[in-house]
């Protein structure tokens, strides 16, 4: 059974063959620069906070303030689709454990800004079409095709798409 973790649901909407690449325990992440950046943001913002809360072996949630208010933090807005519905899945995921009336909230420590996510009404159908996507995608025997795209080049898995 695969468990679609936080990070599948955001490579699902960044690439469907980095998704591929993650879930088969291909990772290239600990090399790429743009990734230490993220990882170094993400590590030294917020400190105050209690960090990196795993639930259910599943979502990792960056930190949770006054209980209800969940946070995910990013360096940039490149992605933002991708960061909405990562949240949104661990807003889903969370209502599916009985726990409701959650706030998300992505943090851009670097730009000073946030975004507040919600979980709307045609929300949790897409999230389960997305789910039943990337359990095919990542069960697949070989990877999606390439898909060129303009952040390809800052990605850590190019070399492995086109070089």
């Amino acid at each position: 059974m695969v468990k679609v973790t936080g990070v599948m649901m955001e490579y699902y909407f960044v690439c469907k063959k980095k998704l591929w690449y993650f879930a088969n325990q291909i990772q290239m992440e600990n090399e790429n620069e743009n990734v230490l950046i993220g990882r170094m943001i993400d590590e030294n913002s917020y400190i105050q906070e209690k960090r990196n809360i795993l639930i259910d072996g599943t979502i990792n949630i960056d930190f949770i303030k006054k209980y209800k208010q969940i946070h995910e933090v990013k360096k940039s807005k490149s992605i933002e689709e991708a960061a909405i519905w990562q949240v949104k899945y661990y807003l889903y995921y969370l209502k599916r454990l009985g726990i409701e009336e959650v706030t998300g909230i992505i943090d851009y420590p670097l730009l000073r800004k946030n975004l507040v996510v919600k979980l709307e009404e045609n929300d949790e159908e897409k999230i389960e079409k997305i789910i039943r996507d990337i359990v095919e995608i990542v069960t697949n025997p070989s990877p999606p095709s390439v898909n060129r795209m303009k952040i390809c080049k800052n990605c850590a898995y190019y070399e492995l798409c086109f070089v």
